[in-house]
C-alpha cells in the first residue's frame, strides 16, 4: 500500500471519527435540551399548580369572610333591628287600647319614638359597614379620613393620617378593598395589638400607589403559622391579590407592626 493510500485512509478515518463525534455531541445536546426542557415544563406545571392552589385558598378565605359578614349582618338584623321593630309594633297596638290615660299614651309614644330612633341609628351603622357613604361620594381619602376620626374619637388610640395621592373617584370599587384592608388592620391593632398609636400614609412611588401602616402595639411573631393563617390576614391577602398588589409585613414582639402594600 502506497503512502497516498495510507494518507487517504487516515483522512477518511479522521472524517468518520469527527462525524461520529459530532453526532454524539449532537445527541448529547438534544438529550440535554430535551431533559432540561422537560424539567422546565415540570417546574412550570408545579408553579402553576401552586398558583392555582394559592388562588383557591384565597377564594376560600374570601368566601369564609363573606359568610362571616353575612352571619354578622343577619345577627344584627335579627337581634337588634328586628327585635326593636317588634317592640315598636307592640307599642303601636297598645295605642289602640281603649280608655288609655294621657300619661299612658305619652309613655307609649315616647317608647315608640326612642326605639324608632335607635333602629334608624343602627340601620345607618349597618349600611355604613356595608359601604361607607363618604367613601362612595367623595372617594378613598375622605373615607379613610372619616375612619381615622372614628378611631380617634374612641380616645383609646391616636391615629395619624397623611395622604400624598390624588385618588380617582371612578375607582371607588377598587379603593373599597384598600379601605377594608385598613379597617381590618386598625381593628387588629386595637383589639389584638393593644396599640395606642397608629400611623397611615399614602404615597406614590414609581407610578404605583403605596400605603404605609404602622402601630406601637405588642407585635406578633410573623413566622407562626396561626398568625399567617388567621382569617383576617387571609382576607387582607385576598384583597391585595384582587388589587394586583403585594404586601410586606414586619413585626416583632413588643416592637409593634409595620406594613407596606401597593395597589
Amino acid at each position: 500500500m502506497d503512502i497516498n493510500t495510507v494518507a487517504q485512509n487516515e483522512i477518511i478515518s479522521v472524517i468518520v471519527y469527527t462525524f461520529v463525534a459530532f453526532l454524539l455531541m449532537a445527541l448529547v445536546l438534544i438529550l440535554f435540551f430535551y431533559f432540561s426542557r422537560k424539567k422546565i415544563v415540570q417546574q412550570e406545571v408545579e408553579k402553576r399548580n401552586l398558583e392555582v392552589q394559592y388562588q383557591k385558598t384565597l377564594l376560600h378565605s374570601v368566601l369564609v369572610t363573606q359568610e362571616e359578614e353575612r352571619k354578622r349582618i343577619a345577627q344584627d338584623l335579627h337581634d337588634d333591628i328586628s327585635s326593636k321593630l317588634n317592640i315598636v309594633s307592640l307599642n303601636s297596638h297598645l295605642l289602640t287600647t281603649p280608655n288609655l290615660t294621657e300619661e299612658e299614651i305619652a309613655e307609649i309614644s315616647t317608647n315608640i319614638i326612642n326605639l324608632s330612633s335607635k333602629v334608624l341609628s343602627n340601620s345607618r351603622r349597618l349600611a355604613h359597614d356595608l359601604l361607607p357613604p363618604v367613601l362612595e361620594k367623595f372617594g378613598l381619602h375622605a373615607g379613610v379620613k372619616e375612619l381615622c376620626l372614628e378611631f380617634n374619637s374612641s380616645k383609646a388610640v391616636a391615629v395619624k393620617y397623611e395622604n400624598h395621592i390624588e385618588f380617582d373617584i371612578d375607582e371607588n370599587q377598587k379603593h373599597l378593598h384598600v379601605f377594608r384592608i385598613l379597617q381590618e388592620l386598625m381593628n387588629n391593632s386595637l383589639r389584638h395589638g393593644k396599640s395606642t398609636e397608629i400611623s397611615i400614609s399614602f404615597e406614590k412611588e414609581n407610578n404605583a400607589n403605596y400605603c404605609k401602616y404602622s402601630d406601637n402595639g405588642i407585635g406578633f411573631d410573623i413566622h407562626k403559622l396561626e398568625n399567617q393563617r388567621g382569617l383576617g390576614m387571609k382576607s387582607i391577602e385576598s384583597r391585595i391579590s384582587f388589587l394586583n398588589g403585594s404586601i410586606n409585613i414586619n413585626s416583632q414582639i413588643e416592637k409593634g407592626t409595620q406594613i407596606v402594600f401597593n395597589f
